[in-house]
């Protein structure tokens, strides 16, 4: 495709979205960034090559016109991709969102130029940098209306984005797990001889956006068995390790319990069970 005044608006703004991505690629930490590129891309870029595809000359819509327009086809396009997003396997997460609406301005770029490509060039829309901009006095009141409803948006959605970007949290929660001794939700010792022994991975995960403070017990029919004390893990670390018990009494159907606690809590904050047959060894 050739570069020329009737397709660099769509060029430009293509290469917006390329840096975007480039910047969520090579600076995935960099949020401020992020986030001023991410407001137009999300807030106007879909909506204006959706409107320039429709609507490809020059007469067709007045500049604020398609300013607004494009605002507002952007809020209701986002949304639209996201619900389809929804039901692949991709869901509605950042990588899958952002390509699908660069895809999005691809192919609406492509339209756009074929059809500004089927009219007369002077009939053709493109932005003249070099011709007047009219001052404040000049436009109507309707117009002022819609630019000054437009910058109030725009602001909003970016002071909402940084907010976003910078409070963001998940759900906050820590991930407990018992394994079996191959490191696999299988073969769990569950028949075992007096005064044997059972080993079990036991794991823990912090999600919990802070540093944490966890130690474990075992219990046997609400007998303690076991502590593991003093795990500190920071946001995002794991801490995992064979953990070797062993039955004193026999029974059938007895409860082996894995309590996790945080800090110095009383209760505990989450629980894992196995259930044991201990038989007198032969």
């Amino acid at each position: 495709m050739q570069i020329d005044e009737t397709n660099r608006d769509l060029l430009a703004l293509d290469a917006l979205g390329g840096v975007l991505i480039l910047t969520i690629l090579l600076t995935p930490t960099f949020r401020a960034l992020r986030v001023i590129l991410g407001v137009p891309f999300v807030l106007f870029l879909p909506g204006y090559f959706l409107v320039s595809a429709l609507f490809p000359g020059r007469d067709d819509l007045e500049g604020i016109e398609r300013l607004a327009l494009s605002l507002g086809l952007s809020l209701a396009l986002v949304p639209l991709i996201g619900l389809m997003l929804n039901y692949t396997p991709f869901g509605i997460r950042l990588w899958p969102v952002t390509l699908s609406l660069f895809g999005f301005m691809l192919a609406m770029t492509w339209i756009a130029q074929f059809r500004r490509e089927r009219i007369a060039p002077k009939e053709r829309f493109s932005i003249d940098f070099s011709s007047h901009l009219p001052s404040w006095g000049e436009i109507g009141g309707e117009d002022k209306l819609l630019i000054v409803g437009s910058i109030i948006a725009i602001i909003g959605a970016g002071v909402g984005a940084s907010y976003l970007a910078s409070n963001r949290h998940g759900e906050e929660f820590t991930e407990f797990y018992v394994l079996g001794p191959g490191g696999m939700m299988e073969n769990y010792p569950t028949d075992l001889e007096v005064g044997g022994t059972g080993t079990v991975i036991l794991g823990v995960v912090n999600h919990e956006y802070q540093d944490e403070n966890y130690h474990i017990i075992l219990t046997l029919e609400n007998e303690p068995l076991k502590e593991i004390g003093d795990i500190q893990l920071g946001h995002e670390e794991n801490w995992e390790e064979e953990v070797t018990f062993k039955a004193l009494e026999d029974g059938e159907n007895e409860k082996l319990e894995f309590l996790l606690y945080k800090d110095d809590s009383v209760e505990p904050y989450r629980t894992l069970h196995l259930w044991l047959n201990v038989r007198e060894s032969k």
